[in-house]
């Protein structure tokens, strides 16, 4: 399963509430999530991480804002099971790829990257994606989270791996896509998972702080919203002889008032 991006405290209240019991009804194996913006809307603190790596999640990935909350710089390096966009300079911390086992001893791999239409430079994501994949070699599954602004560069990326990885999902946009599919070469494939939190909002942020910015050019610090909170993601299953995904199914379920 790869969670979409955890917004603020509701976010995270909905994966603690929620996803345990989904873990057991759907028979997840392995669990991604994207938490760059669990720390008030916006960054990861080691804190959080730990919280989320408590709970069935495996994998945190992150993006853009990943460097909002200045202690991450040090925690990201230590923890492994934390990664930072592989597309980043080598001289940050942390790593863009990890290699994991499950409980049957299925070796997955992970890779996140970030794209660079519309966002801050970054290296070519698609170069990286190659090289990122010769490092996970010795995982048959592997899922990447492209954490990117564009449509076109994310289905751009899903055809660019397509064959070589078990699943290409995008994050960041917070709008959860209908375009869940299975690309030639056994890849699965949906340009954004959608986001765990308030989703009375404006992907997240309280509506009339966003309209305020948007209708008077008044822009305000992001404050996250409190109502309407789901969990959104997607469930892979996969053939692990093959490493192809063999369906892809979207998630979207409201955390009990």
């Amino acid at each position: 399963m790869m969670i979409g991006d955890i917004a603020g405290k509701p976010g995270m209240r909905a994966v603690g509430r929620l996803l345990p019991r989904l873990v057991v009804d759907q028979r997840i194996d392995f669990t991604v999530a994207n938490a760059e913006n669990a720390a008030g809307g916006i960054g990861l603190t080691g804190e959080l991480a730990d919280e989320l790596l408590a709970l069935r999640i495996d994998c945190v990935t992150t993006g853009n804002h990943v460097w909002r909350q200045r202690e991450l710089l040090g925690y990201i390096g230590q923890e492994r099971r934390a990664l930072r966009p592989y597309n980043f300079s080598a001289r940050q911390p942390g790593r863009g790829v990890g290699l994991f086992e499950t409980a049957a001893g299925i070796k997955v791999g992970v890779m996140n990257l970030v794209g660079r239409v519309f966002m801050d430079p970054a290296d070519n994501p698609f170069e990286a994606a190659l090289r990122g994949r010769e490092e996970l070699a010795a995982a048959r599954v592997v899922l990447v989270d492209f954490h990117a602004e564009a449509t076109s560069e994310k289905r751009a990326m899903g055809f660019h791996l397509h064959g070589r990885v078990t699943a290409v999902v995008g994050t960041h946009t917070h709008i959860q896509t209908a375009d869940e599919q299975i690309l030639e070469g056994g890849t699965a494939y949906i340009t954004d998972v959608g986001m765990t939190g308030p989703h009375d909002s404006v992907i997240g942020i309280r509506k009339e702080l966003a309209l305020d910015k948007f209708v008077a050019g008044i822009p305000h610090p992001f404050k996250v919203a409190k109502h309407d909170v789901r969990l959104q993601g997607v469930v892979i299953r996969a053939d692990i002889d093959t490493g192809r995904a063999t369906s892809i199914e979207r998630i979207d379920l409201p955390m009990p008032v």
